[in-house]
């Protein structure tokens, strides 16, 4: 019943959208702009569901962790470009990220939890330097919870999908989705 109600869950979350492709502080507040602000990018949309498909893939203390550590290290770099501090390489990094992050899901690297900790979160700097960089008019705090709500709810939704199907087809399934976001993260680099 858990497995199913995580299926359910994460395509659930899949199919909802604003209208907008980024919602005006102004007018709607800064936490939604913040909620909203993420579901609009595909290279980040792409990136924190692998983050939850590898996460799923490791499986034990990983589930939760390798997630907390991408939104705990994303949150330090929207402070660091609030706080004026460079980061060269913003978005090619956050390419980058789409691809290995893809990768290591469809390969279904294991690696100590740790070690996975570390390599979201180095990824996880830079998309939060980019949050921080885009703020434009939004109240930094509100707007910061609300893009660290959707990219937790957007690891969820990769979690969900690697967990909800269970046993060996499921991991394809999950391995399949890995290669399907480092093929589209090359995409959006040569292509889009």
């Amino acid at each position: 019943m858990l497995k199913r109600l995580a299926v359910a869950l994460s395509l659930m979350s899949l199919s909802v959208a604003p209208a907008f492709a980024h919602l005006n502080p102004d007018e709607h507040g800064s936490l939604l702009a913040g909620v909203s602000h993420p579901l609009f990018g595909m290279d980040h949309i792409l990136a924190m569901v692998a983050v939850g498909l590898w996460a799923a893939l490791l499986g034990g203390r990983a589930l939760w962790l390798v997630p907390a550590a991408f939104v705990a290290t994303m949150a330090v770099g929207f402070a660091a470009a609030i706080a004026g501090a460079p980061l060269p390489f913003v978005e090619p990094v956050i390419l980058a990220s789409v691809v290995v992050i893809g990768l290591l899901a469809a390969i279904a690297l294991k690696v100590p939890t740790w070690a996975g900790m570390l390599v979201v979160g180095v990824f996880a700097l830079f998309h939060g330097h980019a949050h921080g960089g885009e703020l434009g008019s939004a109240g930094a705090l509100s707007f910061g919870i609300g893009f660290a709500l959707s990219t937790a709810l957007l690891h969820a939704t990769g979690v969900g999908l690697g967990l909800g199907i269970g046993g060996d087809t499921g991991r394809l399934v999950t391995r399949i989705a890995g290669a399907a976001t480092a093929l589209g993260g090359l995409w959006l680099a040569l292509g889009a």
